[in-house]
């Protein structure tokens, strides 16, 4: 099958053919070339999309420790590397297919334009030899006309009688000449006529074969062209389907990754305390005295004295501070037990219930110097730890407790890494002395750079454990202060308890007014209880506010920037300052906010 065999009389519908095998290669191009832009524009947005929930931190530190938010942020940067495999599918398209489709189609217009005026001109060629032998054709045939008529002209001159001899002759050489033109004019049609058929010969079956044959071959390497376009079109889309594939199951580990064990754990780490629950309230016998004279009386006594005793049976309700939502609920009495009761026996062999003698004065004290905390407030403030930012260098927003463990694993680990530094500056060092001694062996010089970076690394790691080791005494020193200040406040309670008598006198023998009846405590805490709402806590120190606060929270008390307030317990670890105003307004405020000065052995305000 050709087209010059085929097709020889087609050269219009070939060249349309042509131009329209032209067009549609360009159409393809401009259909690759908006999917090029198709993936740019999807790599662009999926970049703008991880880049605006990608977290903007500065330090390695920062970075998110639950697992869920891990597994996210690597879900985010597969996503990236996806997007980037969009691009590289983009420029290979546009290298692989669409660079090389609009170099082949200006070629291949070129090449068409050179085979359609090499056919025009055969064309022009062949129109022109048949013109030449139409010429002289036309030209014989005129001619064989004219010689005819010399023909008819002398034999009516020669059949004439009346016409002249010179008439005859003249007629005679005139048909002689015409014929002999005639001749000429058929010899050079014959030899243009061969001209021709030979020329046509070869335009229909050398020229024009040839030529469209060429154009044949052009149609055909467009088609190929084409199909292999095609190939390349998919087979940018398939080299990059094993590294999304990497990155849809780097996607899958990163869920896989998630562990709600891991999670809740941190939460337990990032709030809890480190206090202990508080224990129950103990019971408190205030009728001992009673149960002492029944013993003494009949048996009709002792029932009516049980009836009082049951009236009177309650528990001392702590000093009324400031809760978060109000004041603090009071405990309900414990159920009794077989531990906190006893069965006595009166002369007359009659029984009762007796309740064992607990120290009074240690229940009070336990009430008394019980701080509510506000676990809302804290719980507040680590959870804007948490959804804010990441932990403090210092891990000063972790109770004194959990700070301490983790300042202590950190200079731990610095130590460990002193000791590395430590290690390979010795054997730089021996390297230097073997290459000194053996020049042969190494340029001693070219250990100095080395040695110089483990020097500052060295230097480094000392500076951040003296750092650390700072923050860790004083946290050390903080804790142990306090725990010497509540120490010290517990016997000073505990004495002054014992130092007032039940009439209302004072002596100076604390340990004999310790050693006294119990019932005595008794009464005085009954006492105490009937007037301590009124009683304020004596201030053990005075503190300037370094921040505004404006404490919109129950439970909390606004200050302005330089307002000086008296401190009247002190910060539990949990970032709050019980603090009171001169007005006699208390409330907590953030310990953060504030300069403390603790005043000791101070008696009130």
């Amino acid at each position: 099958m050709s087209w010059g065999t085929e097709l020889w009389d087609q050269f219009d519908s070939l060249d349309k053919h042509t131009q329209w095998g032209i067009d549609f290669l360009e159409r393809y191009a401009k259909f690759v070339k908006e999917r090029i832009e198709i993936e740019q524009n999807y790599a662009k947005q999926l970049r703008n999309l991880v880049k605006k929930y990608c977290p903007k931190r500065s330090s390695k530190d920062e970075e998110p420790r639950f697992t869920s938010c891990i597994a996210f942020f690597n879900i985010l940067n597969e996503l990236n590397d996806y997007a980037g495999q969009r691009e590289v599918v983009a420029e290979e398209m546009a290298h692989r297919v669409y660079g090389e489709l609009m170099r082949y189609a200006h070629d291949l217009k070129t090449e068409r334009k050179m085979h359609l005026q090499e056919g025009r001109k055969a064309q022009q060629y062949l129109d022109m030899c048949w013109k030449q032998m139409d010429n002289s054709k036309k030209k014989f045939e005129r001619e064989c006309r004219e010689a005819e008529k010399a023909q008819q002209s002398y034999e009516r001159l020669d059949n004439d009688t009346n016409a002249t001899k010179a008439d005859v002759e003249k007629a005679k050489q005139q048909l002689n000449l015409r014929t002999h033109m005639a001749d000429e004019n058929k010899n050079e049609y014959a030899a243009q006529l061969q001209n021709f058929n030979g020329e046509q010969h070869k335009h229909f079956y050398v020229v024009i074969p040839q030529i469209y044959k060429q154009l044949q071959e052009m149609d055909e390497r467009r088609t190929i062209k084409l199909s292999e376009c095609y190939r390349g079109f998919a087979d940018s889309e398939r080299k990059v389907i094993p590294i999304i594939s990497k990155c849809l199951e780097g996607m899958i580990l990163a869920a896989k990754s998630v562990d709600e064990r891991r999670d809740s754990q941190m939460v337990v780490d990032s709030f809890k305390s480190g206090f202990e629950p508080p224990g129950d309230f103990p019971f408190e016998d205030y009728s001992q005295h009673i149960y002492r004279t029944i013993s003494d009386g009949t048996i009709s006594a002792s029932k009516q004295e049980s009836g009082k005793m049951d009236s009177k049976t309650t528990v001392g309700k702590p000093k009324g501070k400031l809760w978060l939502f109000g004041k603090k609920p009071k405990p309900q009495s414990p159920p009794l037990t077989p531990t906190s009761l006893f069965t006595s026996s009166t002369p007359n062999g009659s029984q009762f219930l007796t309740f064992s003698i607990e120290p009074v004065h240690y229940c009070m004290n336990e009430i008394k110097t019980g701080k509510p905390r506000i676990p809302s407030f804290r719980s507040l403030k680590r959870g804007w730890s948490v959804k804010m930012g990441p932990a403090l260098e210092d891990f000063s927003h972790l109770p004194p407790e959990q700070r301490r463990k983790k300042l202590q694993q950190r200079i731990d680990e610095l130590n460990r890494e002193l000791q590395k530094e430590s290690d390979q500056k010795e054997a730089l060092n021996k390297m230097k002395d073997v290459y000194e001694k053996n020049p042969q062996m190494g340029d001693p010089g070219s250990l100095q750079p080395k040695l110089a970076e483990t020097m500052n690394n060295i230097d480094r790691l000392r500076m951040e454990i003296h750092k650390n080791e700072a923050w860790l005494s004083e946290v050390e020193g903080k804790t142990g202060g306090r725990g010497d200040r509540r120490h010290s406040s517990d016997i000073n309670h505990l004495v002054t308890q014992g130092r007032e008598s039940p009439e209302g006198s004072y002596t100076d023998d604390a340990n004999q007014e310790v050693r006294g009846p119990p019932q005595q405590h008794g009464h005085h805490n009954e006492f105490d209880d009937e007037f301590e709402d009124d009683d304020p806590l004596p201030a053990i120190g005075h503190c300037k506010a370094i921040y505004p606060f404006d404490g919109h929270n129950e439970g909390t008390l606004a200050m302005k920037e330089g307002e000086v307030l008296y401190i009247i317990e002190e910060d539990k670890g949990d970032g709050w300052t019980r603090a009171r105003r001169q007005n006699g307004e208390e409330g907590y405020v953030p310990t953060s906010y504030i300069d403390v000065t603790l005043e000791k052995n101070s008696k009130g305000s």
